[in-house]
């Protein structure tokens, strides 16, 4: 009777042990998501404690102004009939109105002064800005409205300031015109009756209308422009936004801050930008934006035309964790296939389980980093944790592979690997190029290591 050849046990094939191991790294993702809710839980907590500094010390910072308002009456005849006599009854009732008039000229010189509030394991960029402005506003003209120079209560002229974090206002803010000198005041007309309206972007908290003792400006004209001078400083965080109404606006900002972001609907014609300050200049002509220079009744809403500039920390921490835990998967699955082929080609039996350890290991490197990052910096974290299961792995893989040239080797890619990523997060335009390039060379490698295996001899 001859002898027959013993079928192979398929759990035992490359096949099975492919499956297992795809199936392994599929698993693998569960406590993966774990712990990217632990960073978005971690990141949220953030969040809160740095509202809760900024609010304590001042809100971002809105400015809407200088504007001069200059009242003025309407007469208003309404008729009546009596039904008896036929008699008409004419009756003239006098409304009061406002007209707003932006300056021709604002010239602004504003310092924004930063430092770093840290809470626990957090913390938030607070400023203190200083800011001057001056120019000047031509004669008012009420000749679109046809209204009569003795319409118009020139006495009671103002200029009013629409801002919000008055919280954060720092001293007095005041004004010269022409020589004499004015203390603005806090109002709430405007936002009762719609008169101001500005939108801000962020917290709608603490808005404002600041505004002058009543002066004569037909007096402060006598036939010229007026010049003014206007000062206000303010505690804040995270964002300076100042709408350009002048005819013709220029702004130097300057600040200690070095990572400054550029928001808004103008961007500066000149910047300087160093590692730990930042000068800003905007040019910002009538023709460049589009709304007039003066109003009648009410002011339009205008914020979504201000120039702004960010003070927040580029890349926290917990974002840079996020997207390292976004290359997970990746890690761990060309972690396997290196320990795969290495079995492959040396015949070396590798349980199931040896690759459950060797993943839960490399899960833990993201646990590692964001404990440690919290204490530290994440290039000190990144790199704590990176070496911490480097060692733990090529250690285990001694054991597991029997010599020393295979561990040394699986040292060696984990440590590339890790500082591939790492380049990887820190980059931000060309991130996707150098990972494109980077998969494609790996795969590459990886083509040419499993070019000569005969996938249909291997046990494993």
């Amino acid at each position: 009777m001859e002898n027959q050849e013993q079928p192979k046990n398929f759990f035992q094939s490359a096949t099975a042990k492919i499956i297992m191991v795809g199936l392994l790294t599929l698993v693998l993702l569960i406590p993966l998501e774990y712990v990217k809710s632990l960073i978005t839980e971690r990141a949220e907590r953030q969040k809160d404690v740095v509202r809760e500094i900024n609010q304590k010390w001042g809100s971002n910072v809105y400015l809407y102004g200088p504007v001069l308002k200059i009242p003025y009456t309407i007469n208003e005849e309404t008729s009546t009939i009596d039904k008896a006599t036929r008699k008409v009854t004419i009756t003239t009732t006098s409304h009061t109105k406002y007209a707003y008039f932006f300056p021709d000229v604002l010239n602004g010189k504003i310092n924004v002064e930063t430092e770093k509030k840290h809470r626990n394991n957090y913390e938030s960029v607070l400023f203190t800005s200083k800011m001057n402005f001056d120019g000047n506003y031509s004669i008012p003209n009420f000749s679109d409205k046809n209204i009569k120079d003795e319409n118009i209560q020139w006495d009671k002229a103002t200029v009013i300031v629409a801002t919000n974090n008055i919280k954060g206002i720092k001293g007095e803010v005041t004004m010269t015109i022409n020589g004499e000198r004015y203390v603005f005041e806090p109002t709430n007309l405007g936002f009762e009756s719609n008169e101001i309206a500005p939108r801000f972007k962020s917290k709608q908290t603490d808005n404002a209308a600041l505004t002058t003792k009543n002066f004569n400006a037909k007096k402060v004209f006598s036939g010229k422009a007026m010049d003014f001078n206007f000062d206000i400083s303010y505690k804040g965080s995270q964002q300076v936004s100042i709408v350009p109404i002048g005819k013709k606006t220029t702004a130097t900002m300057t600040s200690n801050w070095y990572s400054p972001g550029f928001q808004g609907n103008f961007i500066p014609e000149n910047k300087t930008i160093t590692k730990d300050s930042f000068t800003a200049k905007w040019k910002i002509s009538a023709l460049n934006r589009p709304f007039v220079q003066h109003y009648f009744e009410t002011l339009p809403n205008l914020n979504e035309y201000s120039f702004d500039v960010d003070f927040v920390i580029p890349v926290s921490e917990y974002q840079q964790s996020e997207r390292a835990t976004k290359y997970g998967f990746l890690v761990i699955g060309l972690t396997f296939l290196v320990f795969f082929l290495i079995q492959s080609i040396s015949k070396i039996n590798i349980h199931i389980f040896q690759y459950s350890m060797i993943g839960l290991a490399l899960i833990m490197f993201y646990t590692l980093l964001i404990s440690i990052t919290e204490h530290s910096s994440f290039k000190l974290g990144y790199g704590s944790a990176g070496a911490a299961v480097v060692v733990m792995i090529g250690l285990y893989s001694i054991s597991i592979l029997k010599n020393k040239k295979f561990p040394i080797f699986i040292t060696i890619a984990l440590s590339a690997l890790y500082t591939f990523i790492y380049v990887i997060i820190q980059l931000e335009n060309y991130a996707l190029l150098v990972g494109s390039i980077g998969l494609f060379l790996i795969l590459g490698a990886v083509m040419y290591v499993s070019r000569k295996i005969d996938w249909s001899t291997t046990n494993g």
